[in-house]
């Protein structure tokens, strides 16, 4: 890692560098890390992110985490919650594992719970970053009208392009998933996907029905395109989506959704600006029969490679 340009992590609307440390500790050095002194927070420190409360025993603050969450925190045989706890001369109380609450950390000192709750918050965020997406926020395509015009395209591509490398028809979208995908979600728990639910009404009531007038839009599917440089090498071929009267109602829609989802924190900010397409065929698709059913028999699922396909010819057709 580049010392001169370190990793940035963002956690509640705060920018933290993520530096390279030595393994060996420096107790010493850890108030200086995560707070200006053992009294009030200093403008440039991160405790008014978060609530510390004064308690008749000292401090403490609280952490609403997922319960998939926990074991990131515990560490392997406990190591790094009695570390943090060491270090930081706090205790550090987690909810059973699969029971849903709060990790609360409590210490006499109001710097200890700071730092605490700062490098839990660090850890958290990282962790999460690696979760695979549970769910992802999207514009529907399922109508009956699109769903027939991607059949026909679909026959049109196996009956024209199937000798072409890589074409096979396990790399179409299932019609009833036709979507237009906003961004992606980690949602670990029944509590954040309820607060997703309660953001997208919000966000309904706030501006999406004035942006509309309440009435649905009228959108064009029109066109096919690919993602990446080389289009003999395709990973993903997408239909490109337009506004039927020609306005861009649609992409501020999209645009402001993201914005209020990256702002809540369920949401990780990836582009300026939201990539409105479709997706039609896609390599993460791919089956293979014979590796299917060896794991199958084996019971054990296997990482494979991409397999891009040759997209020119299809890119040709244009019927979608």
């Amino acid at each position: 890692m580049d010392v001169l340009r370190p990793t940035l992590v963002r956690i509640g609307g705060r920018v933290y560098r993520k530096n390279l440390i030595q393994e060996q500790p420096f107790p010493q050095e850890e108030d200086e890390d995560f707070c200006a002194g053992p009294g009030d927070c200093a403008d440039d420190d991160p405790c008014d992110a978060f609530v510390v409360e004064e308690t008749e025993r000292g401090f403490q603050s609280r952490v609403e985490v997922p319960s998939p969450l926990y074991k990131y925190i515990i560490g392997k045989k406990g190591e790094t919650k009695k570390r943090l706890e060491t270090e930081t001369r706090t205790s550090i109380s987690i909810p059973k594992p699969g029971v849903e609450g709060e990790i609360v950390i409590t210490g006499q000192q109001r710097s200890g719970v700071v730092s605490a709750r700062t490098r839990i918050d660090v850890l958290l965020d990282s962790f999460r970053k690696k979760q695979p997406f549970t769910h992802f926020l999207s514009f529907a395509l399922n109508q009956p009208a699109i769903q027939e015009k991607f059949l026909q395209f679909k026959e049109e591509v196996l009956e024209k392009c199937s000798q072409d490398h890589g074409v096979s028809s396990s790399l179409f979208q299932n019609p009833a998933k036709l979507h237009l995908t906003l961004g992606t979600l980690v949602l670990l728990n029944e509590q954040e996907i309820q607060k997703a639910c309660d953001l997208l009404q919000q966000c309904k009531e706030n501006f999406v029905d004035q942006i509309t007038g309440g009435k649905p839009l009228t959108v064009e599917v029109a066109g096919v395109e690919y993602m990446n440089d080389d289009p003999a090498m395709t990973d993903v071929l997408y239909a490109k989506v337009r506004m039927k009267d020609g306005s861009d109602r649609l992409q501020v829609i999209a645009d402001q959704l993201v914005e209020r989802f990256v702002a809540s924190g369920l949401m990780l900010k990836e582009w300026d600006r939201v990539k409105l397409h479709a997706t039609v065929m896609n390599t993460l698709f791919r089956k293979d029969p014979t590796e299917e059913r060896n794991n199958t028999m084996t019971g054990k699922s296997s990482f494979k490679e991409r397999e891009s396909f040759n997209g020119r010819n299809i890119l040709k057709l244009v019927t979608l």
